[in-house]
């Protein structure tokens, strides 16, 4: 669990690096130097335009790449549920271990350690695979930032009622509530829901989100509501047939 709250504290981290680069006053092109520049930023950048002299707006140029990268994505979040559902099916294994080994000196404890590893090895879990989604779209977040900073193009446009270019004051609380909803969804059914840290977590990463969108462009923001409304309606769909197969193996026990 602490290497979970790691990860999301590097994310916290990562949003107040944004504002510190260098290089988001430059614009991209295509003769801008560098792997990050060539292979990330302007791809995205380019991407966008071409999308959004398609649907003639640039704000649904950003919600359709949003939809086809989290739909690129899918394979890693179907794991990242499948996983969690497999730590909650031996979850009372778990306990029954935890309390073979209930004494807190440092032999007791790495026994403990040795036989949970053993059985997640003997069900095929793996307990980082929670973290593979974030650490993938860690450098999106910030491509995606420097494309929207840096794409000359975007500026100037709005998109319903925002300004692309510009913080919004209504975008950040829908993106917390988007962020504290799929979070919770995640959580749902699994060990981590009793743990205080990862409850702590639920609420505060919110609140992160909320207070970083409002500095940050409302396209930014606009990325990150429309991804994680999608990681809902997609975590929503994939527990289902989940649960009920877990119902049915239930019922055949």
């Amino acid at each position: 669990m602490r290497k979970k709250i790691f990860i999301y504290v590097m994310i916290i981290g990562v949003l107040v690096l944004l504002a510190g680069c260098t290089q988001v006053n430059t614009p991209i092109t295509a003769e801008s130097t560098g792997v990050w520049n060539k292979y990330f930023v302007y791809p995205l950048s380019t991407i966008i335009i071409y999308l959004a002299e398609f649907f003639n707006s640039y704000g649904l140029a950003i919600v359709v790449l949003t939809l086809i990268i989290r739909t690129i994505l899918l394979p890693l979040n179907v794991k990242q549920l499948k996983s969690s559902k497999a730590m909650q099916d031996i979850q009372p294994k778990i306990k029954e271990i935890q309390e073979k080994y209930s004494s807190k000196d440092q032999k007791t404890q790495q026994k403990l350690q040795e036989e949970t590893m053993a059985l997640f090895q003997k069900h095929g879990v793996n307990p980082l695979a929670g973290c593979l989604p974030i650490f993938v779209q860690m450098p999106i977040l910030i491509a995606m930032y420097h494309t929207i900073m840096r794409t000359d193009a975007i500026q100037g446009n709005t998109f319903l009622w925002f300004a692309l270019d510009s913080p919004d004051y209504v975008l950040p609380i829908i993106a917390g509530a988007a962020t504290f909803l799929q979070q919770k969804l995640m959580m749902a059914g699994s060990p981590s829901a009793q743990n205080p840290q990862m409850v702590a977590m639920l609420y505060m990463m919110p609140i992160m989100i909320t207070v970083f969108a409002f500095f940050f462009p409302a396209a930014l923001a606009l990325y990150w509501v429309v991804g994680n409304v999608f990681m809902v309606a997609q975590t929503l769909m994939i527990r289902r047939p989940m649960m009920k197969d877990g119902e049915s193996t239930g019922g055949d026990k």
